[in-house]
């Protein structure tokens, strides 16, 4: 069929391009090879189309309880779940290929119209090759990052609105229910003992990633500043004993504190005890406020080595003419440290303390090696968390002890709503994001 060069047949060309996929490629444009791969994708679509709806169907109602049927044989609620949003995402590649598809039909158009010709290699195998090159080197990368990432988020959202929980909705041999926002309720206050629990927690976790971060950042910038500024002999001797903590493994060196600090045989009551400077014995880990403050004050041990190195690296680059001229000006050295000193090496430093903070609120292995979030407090019955759990190691066990995955989705959820946030802001400032590189 033939064609306006004038413009006129714009509509016309797109409504086709939409009707079905690769159509004004075949009729109007002349690429027969290109058109015919777009309409196999939507045909082979369509084919799969019952089972399309099947899944998504099967995504809506989770599956109905079957008890006459053997346990394998009942619809399990979670694999419905996870095939539903699998078969979102195929979609979600099925119309971004259809979009790319009526874009490529409307710029073939506007090709024509301007050269009032088509192309003569338009159609040949090379040149489509040729086109179809970027899309085809980032489609592995598109799929893996949807079938490996999107897809299990997508997943762990979904579970924040259902009620996969133990006893009662543990597919094979119970089905799973969509229960609305109820889970964010009973976290939130609906539930007194999980709302308490939840509230502490969040709390706890908030003050341990300040007073985490901030303890090691300025221990490790005190530190720095004494091996740079003192003249100390064999400075280097010193920094390598320092970043010791911080290069050993954390489970190794969080289970010999575990050890140390043990209320009845451990090595620092005993120690104490020798020197006539106890008498009983310190709960070091056994009293939850005890325990909140030896967990930061074992994370200073353990992590201001980092800062410290990072701290003298960026007083290394800060140019002498600026502590020569302060000298000049009469001014001392706490000024010196005050208004020279610092004041660059926040500037230089502070996406890193950003970086640490949204670390330490994940911090997994420093509460779980060294406390294991014990002690036990009032609710930690009923909800499982003790007196120094964080968010994270709370999340490990409700999905570990108590099966309890809707309230485990529910607090991943949270902590990313509140790490996003700092991700993004760390983004926005890379150079890269400023330049326009990305």
């Amino acid at each position: 069929m033939n064609i306006k060069t004038d413009g006129s047949d714009q509509k016309k060309i797109t409504r086709t391009a939409c009707a079905f996929m690769g159509l004004s490629h075949i009729l109007y444009l002349r690429k027969y090879l290109q058109g015919g791969l777009y309409a196999a994708v939507e045909i082979l679509f369509l084919c799969f189309l019952p089972v399309t709806i099947n899944k998504l169907v099967g995504l809506v109602t989770l599956g109905y309880p079957q008890p006459d049927l053997p346990v394998r044989e009942r619809n399990n609620s979670v694999f419905m779940l996870i095939d539903g949003i699998l078969f979102l995402a195929l979609i979600a590649v099925f119309a971004a290929t259809y979009v790319i598809s009526v874009k490529s039909a409307k710029k073939a158009y506007k090709e024509y119209c301007r050269t009032g010709r088509f192309a003569p290699k338009s159609n040949s195998p090379v040149e489509l090759s040729n086109q179809a090159f970027p899309l085809a080197g980032l489609a592995p990368c598109v799929i893996m990052l949807l079938v490996f990432v999107v897809v299990p988020l997508l997943f762990s959202i979904a579970v924040a609105f259902t009620n996969y929980s133990m006893p009662d909705h543990i597919p094979p041999k119970n089905t799973v229910d969509w229960v609305g926002f109820q889970n964010f309720k009973d976290l939130l206050g609906g539930n007194a003992t999980w709302s308490k629990g939840f509230v502490r927690i969040a709390v706890w976790t908030l003050v341990w990633a300040v007073l985490s971060t901030f303890t090691c950042y300025f221990g490790g910038l005190l530190v720095a500043v004494q091996l740079k500024e003192s003249g100390i002999k064999f400075s280097s001797v010193f920094r390598f004993i320092f970043i010791l903590p911080y290069a050993v493994p954390s489970v190794i060196t969080m289970l010999v504190w575990k050890n140390l600090l043990n209320g009845t045989f451990g090595t620092v009551n005993r120690t104490l005890q020798a020197w006539g400077l106890l008498n009983g014995t310190i709960p070091w880990l056994g009293n939850a406020t005890l325990a909140q403050v030896m967990c930061i004050v074992i994370n200073l041990w353990a992590g201001f080595g980092y800062f410290m190195m990072l701290s003298m690296g960026t007083m290394t680059a800060i140019p002498q003419d600026l502590y020569e001229a302060a000298k000049i000006d009469g001014a001392s050295g706490p000024q010196i440290l005050r208004h020279v000193t610092l004041p660059l090496v926040l500037y230089q430093t502070m996406p890193l303390i950003i970086m640490s903070f949204t670390h330490n609120i994940n911090n997994f292995g420093i509460i779980y090696f060294l406390t294991g979030g014990d002690p036990t407090v009032a609710d930690s019955t009923v909800t499982s968390a003790g007196g120094t759990d964080i968010l994270v190691t709370w999340i490990y066990k409700l999905t570990i002890t108590l099966l309890k995955y809707n309230y485990a989705s529910v607090i991943a959820v949270l902590i990313f709503v509140v790490l996003a946030p700092f991700a993004v802001y760390q983004f926005m400032n890379t150079k890269a994001y400023k330049e326009g590189e990305v």
